[in-house]
């Protein structure tokens, strides 16, 4: 190793400097004859894509706040549906409720008055039987004790008489 010289290697010569600056400029002079457009197109078209996802991400930003602010409304106004509906269905509970209250009460007072009826009807009945039974009791105990010194019709009169007389007074 005893002819390696650092200094070769460090070296900067005119030469070398020249020769690399005329290479890089013969590179570039063919890139741009032969790669220039194509890589303008390149970058136009990677531009021209990255700025339609740009713009279709603030699109779909923009129909994704219009979303939420359409849900926003309908969330306000499901509250007030909800009230709405609550309401008219304690409305209609509360009518539904006076509905059957009046139904119910006009059936006790159906009930009262055929309940009424009825007792005045066996009442009335009670009466007539008990006449009948005083009528003929009566007749029998006149038989007995007018036994031929009266008439049937006369008999007849002063029975109908006695039932009225007995059906008018008080039991």
């Amino acid at each position: 190793m005893d002819g390696f010289n650092i200094d070769n290697y460090l070296r900067i010569s005119l030469t070398d400097v020249v020769l690399v600056c005329i290479s890089t400029f013969l590179i570039v002079l063919i890139a741009k004859k032969f790669f220039w457009d194509k890589l303008l197109a390149y970058i136009q078209k990677r531009q021209d894509l990255i700025q339609g996802n740009i713009d279709s991400s603030v699109q779909l930003k923009q129909e994704a706040q219009n979303i939420k602010e359409q849900y926003d409304e309908k969330m306000k106004n499901a509250g007030k549906e909800a009230h709405a509906i609550l309401e008219s269905a304690r409305a209609s509970a509360v009518q539904e409720k006076q509905q059957i209250l009046e139904k119910t009460q006009d059936e006790v007072a159906r009930l009262k008055k055929q309940a009424q009826e009825d007792i005045e009807k066996d009442k009335l009945n009670a009466q007539k039987d008990m006449k009948e039974a005083i009528g003929s009791v009566a007749l029998e105990v006149s038989r007995k004790l007018l036994k031929k010194e009266m008439d049937p019709s006369l008999q007849k009169e002063y029975i109908d008489e006695f039932i009225d007389e007995a059906g008018n007074s008080k039991w």
